[in-house]
C-alpha cells in the first residue's frame, strides 16, 4: 500500500516538473516585474477590471457547460483545405499557419509570430487539444531564415515547448513580453537572443524596424500561477508603415488609444475566435474584433486565433462567418487566406470563403 502511494507521489512530482511547463520568473527578472505599475496583490493586472470568468459562474458550472458538453461542428468533419506557402512572393507578404501563428515578411525581414507547430497545445506530448484535421500540414524545416520571433504571452496555444526546442539553435532574436524569457532560457534559448519588453518599452533593429510592446486585456500562466509574466500586443513600426501584431485580448479602450497614438496601421492581426459568454473580458467576439480594427485605424484586418484548435464551444467556422459579416457592414477591408497561403499585402488578394464549403 505504502509502495503504491510512494510511486504515485513520485509520478506527480515528475509530472509537475516537466520542462514543458516552463519556469516562473526569478532573480532580476522577477524584481523588474514587481516594479511595474500594474503589479499589485502579488500579480500583474489589466488596466481595466478584468474577470477570467463571470463572478456568478462557478468553476464547476464552467467545466460542465464548456468542457464536458459536446457541441456540434466544433471540429471540421473533413480535412481543412490548405495551400503551399510561397516565401518568395513579392514583399510585403504574410503566411498564416492557423490559429495565431503567421510569418510576416517585410523588406527582407522574416518575422514569425506565436509559432505553435506541436501535436497538442498542452504541456503533455500525448494529452491535450489536437489540431483540426489537415491543419498540421507544415514542416518547420521549410521555413525561410528567420530574423525575429514574437511571443505575445505564455499560454500553450501561443508558446509551444516543442516548437521552441526546434527553434532554439536558430540565429534569431526572440522579442516577447516581460517574464516569458524565463521559459525560453529554461528551454535552452541563450539570454543574449531574448528581448523582453513591458508595456510601452521598445526595441529597434537595423533598417528602421521598431517593436513596441502594447497593453492587451488578458492574463498569463502555464501551471498553477497566473499573471506573473506579461501579456502583450506588439506594434511594428517600419519605414513603409505600421503593423499591429495583436495577442489575445478582450475588447477595451486600449485599442482606440493605440490607434490614436500609432495609427493608421497597414494591417492589424486580431483574435476573433475562442470567445464565449463565460469569459467575455479576455477574448473578443468577432464583431468586437472589427470594432477594434476600426479603433486602430486599420487599413486591413487579418483575423487570427481560429481555424486550428477548438478552445471554446462555437463551431469551428463561426468566427470567420461572423467577422466577415461584421467587416462588410463596417466597410472594413478584411483578408482570410487559406491555411498556408501566402498573400501579398500591397498587390491584392481574394477571399474565397473557403470555410463555408
Amino acid at each position: 500500500m505504502y509502495t503504491v502511494i510512494f510511486i504515485i507521489f513520485l509520478f506527480i512530482i515528475y509530472i509537475l516538473n516537466l520542462r514543458s511547463f516552463g519556469k516562473l520568473p526569478d532573480g532580476n527578472r522577477k524584481l523588474r516585474i514587481k516594479s511595474l505599475p500594474n503589479f499589485n496583490n502579488n500579480a500583474l493586472n489589466n488596466i481595466s477590471k478584468t474577470d477570467v470568468k463571470p463572478s456568478n459562474v462557478s468553476y464547476f458550472e464552467l467545466i460542465k457547460r464548456v468542457l464536458l458538453t459536446k457541441h456540434p461542428n466544433k471540429i471540421p468533419r473533413s480535412k481543412l483545405p490548405v495551400k503551399s506557402p510561397n516565401f518568395n512572393l513579392e514583399l510585403p507578404a504574410v503566411t498564416w499557419f492557423g490559429h495565431s501563428s503567421y510569418l510576416l515578411q517585410l523588406e527582407g525581414m522574416n518575422i514569425l509570430v506565436d509559432p505553435v507547430f506541436g501535436d497538442r497545445i498542452s504541456p503533455f506530448k500525448y494529452l491535450g487539444t489536437k489540431p483540426f484535421p489537415g491543419s498540421k500540414f507544415f514542416n518547420l524545416d521549410n521555413l525561410p531564415p528567420l530574423d525575429v520571433i514574437i511571443i505575445t504571452h505564455d499560454h500553450y496555444d501561443h508558446l509551444d515547448y516543442y516548437t521552441i526546442k526546434w527553434l532554439r539553435n536558430k540565429n534569431v532574436v526572440f522579442i516577447t513580453s516581460l517574464g516569458v524569457g524565463e521559459h525560453l532560457e529554461h528551454w535552452g534559448i541563450s539570454s543574449d537572443k531574448i528581448i523582453e519588453l513591458s508595456w510601452g518599452e521598445s526595441y529597434k533593429l537595423p533598417g528602421g524596424f521598431q517593436f513596441i510592446a502594447d497593453s492587451s486585456r488578458h492574463f498569463s500562466g502555464r501551471k498553477f500561477h497566473r499573471n506573473l509574466s506579461l501579456w502583450s500586443a506588439f506594434i511594428l513600426k517600419t519605414p513603409k508603415g505600421n503593423f499591429y501584431l495583436g495577442g489575445d485580448s478582450g475588447y477595451d479602450l486600449h485599442f482606440k488609444e493605440t490607434g490614436n497614438k500609432y495609427g493608421p496601421f497597414e494591417m492589424v492581426f486580431l483574435e476573433c475566435g475562442q470567445y464565449n459568454n463565460y469569459w467575455p473580458d479576455i477574448h473578443m467576439f468577432p464583431e468586437q474584433t472589427v470594432s477594434a480594427a476600426k479603433d486602430l485605424k486599420a487599413k486591413i484586418l487579418f483575423p487570427v486565433h481560429w481555424g486550428k484548435f477548438a478552445l471554446s464551444t462555437h463551431t469551428w467556422s463561426e468566427p470567420a462567418q461572423r467577422v466577415t459579416v461584421a467587416a462588410k457592414e463596417c466597410d472594413m477591408n478584411i483578408v482570410i487566406p487559406y491555411l498556408g497561403e501566402t498573400i501579398s499585402i500591397e498587390n491584392g488578394y481574394s477571399n474565397e470563403n473557403w470555410w463555408d464549403r
